[in-house]
């Protein structure tokens, strides 16, 4: 399913056994152990809602839930480089370590009583049960490798065969129910866990694990003991209210890893790729954080929607919705939490954590895209609201092409336009870092 113009390189297969034999015996070794010492407990209880008992056991289903274990191993067949094979089997491997110790951890037991069956079903049943006990729950280990499995296939399968690869999928998440073999709470909890390992181990730019730095300046470290603080309010309500309090496990969740953007991980913790939209594995686990974002980028700049003219060609607004950014050739984004739509546009993506000033190098990169990107027309340069971020990218434009003598002046002409800009302290240092850089180095941006 690999598509033609895919370049393979040599003695992938090689690479892919070897994971294989790691990641078999780490598998059954590990789902074994978990089985076992937590039969030996007697403090395991369960999480059940009441309308899950409605749901139907269906024996065929049991087919698609068998798949998946056919599906880990030819997965391995389908990267097309070294790179991308390690990448597939890191994330089995997180996947492996992230169940496993919650099973150990807080373990739940499945509690609805399986008929006996018979025939073929029966006998896959039958195979099943001598080595799958019903304590490993939540995150339901099955789900997460369907995410890990899913993305993979996908990204690899040519378009006639996308839908074949979203249908079977969905069939294998709809098995672990209908197979009587996990409880709900198992499968959100499992997604989650899939979308984190392929967070942890994305295909575009590094690992966060691998480029995390703890981050120096106080702002930051304030704003992430905020959303941390957040965090914690909504998975402690989850876990002492419970019910349907439970799905505040997600913007819990959401929550935590913004907080460690803001402590560790920097804008790239969003994510955001080349075309203007955040990784899927972002998108779904940063989901309820994005849409109150969403919503406050709406609400604050209700009155004003529209872009305003700085200087020539230069526009400064809010990250445009559809159809929001139509009179524009390019659009320079410096938003890192929101997607924005690109629409063909040239894009370049700038992003930097909101509620933080950009660094004088960052303000340097964002002016130098601003005058390379005005040779494709009108410019858009934008954040989450238009007020900060992308307001001093636009002033530091001011400075370097030499439309602009003082940071006083540049800040003067960018409020003119939009009179709602803010900008503290540190965005105004910032600004006088890269005036003394480009005095220094008497360096003007090319085409002015």
């Amino acid at each position: 399913m690999t598509p033609a113009a895919v370049t393979r390189e040599s003695g992938l297969w090689k690479r892919g056994v070897l994971w294989l034999l790691l990641l078999a015996p780490l598998f059954f070794g590990t789902y074994g152990f978990a089985n076992w010492f937590t039969g030996q407990r007697d403090d395991v209880g369960s999480l059940v809602f009441a309308w899950e008992g409605l749901i139907p056991l269906w024996p065929w289903t049991i087919i698609p839930y068998w798949s998946i274990d056919l599906l880990y191993g030819l997965a391995f067949l389908l990267p097309a480089t070294r790179a991308a094979v390690d990448r597939l089997g890191l994330r089995l491997l997180t996947a492996q370590v992230i169940c496993i110790s919650c099973f150990l951890l807080w373990p739940l037991r499945f509690t609805f009583d399986r008929p006996a069956l018979d025939g073929l079903f029966g006998m896959m049943f039958d195979v099943l049960m001598g080595f799958d006990k019903p304590f490993n729950q939540a995150p339901s280990l099955h789900i997460t490798l369907l995410v890990v499995l899913w993305a993979c296939f996908v990204q690899y399968a040519s378009s006639v065969w996308r839908a074949v690869v979203h249908i079977w999928f969905f069939l294998i998440g709809l098995s672990v129910l209908t197979t009587w073999q996990h409880h709900f709470i198992d499968v959100p909890t499992g997604m989650l866990a899939g979308f984190l390992c392929l967070w942890l181990w994305p295909s575009e730019g590094r690992s966060p694990l691998l480029s995390w730095r703890l981050a120096r300046d106080p702002q930051r470290w304030r704003l992430a003991l905020r959303y941390g603080l957040g965090a914690a309010l909504c998975s402690a309500l989850a876990l002492n209210v419970g019910g349907f309090a439970l799905w505040l496990l997600w913007p819990g969740l959401s929550l935590l890893m913004v907080a460690l953007n803001y402590a560790l991980f920097d804008a790239q913790g969003f994510q955001k790729r080349a075309d203007g939209r955040l990784s899927a594995a972002a998108s779904w686990l940063l989901a309820p954080y994005l849409l109150v974002a969403w919503i406050n980028s709406r609400a604050w700049t209700h009155k004003h929607p529209q872009p305003d003219e700085v200087a020539e060609g230069v526009w400064l607004g809010r990250i445009p919705a559809k159809g929001e950014g139509q009179g524009f050739a390019a659009i320079a984004d410096l938003s890192a939490e929101l997607p924005c739509r690109v629409d063909g546009k040239v894009y370049r993506e700038l992003a930097c954590l909101d509620l933080i000033s950009p660094s004088s190098a960052h303000c340097l990169q964002a002016a130098v895209a601003i005058e390379d990107l005005r040779e494709h027309g009108p410019v858009l340069v934008c954040c989450a609201l238009g007020y900060s971020r992308s307001a001093t990218a636009i002033a530091a434009w001011l400075l370097l092409s030499g439309r602009c003598a003082s940071v006083a002046e540049a800040i003067s002409r960018v409020r003119q336009a939009r009179p709602q800009v803010v900008l503290g302290n540190a965005h105004l240092q910032a600004l006088e870092d890269v005036l003394s850089q480009s005095t220094r180095t008497s360096g003007v941006l090319h085409g002015h």
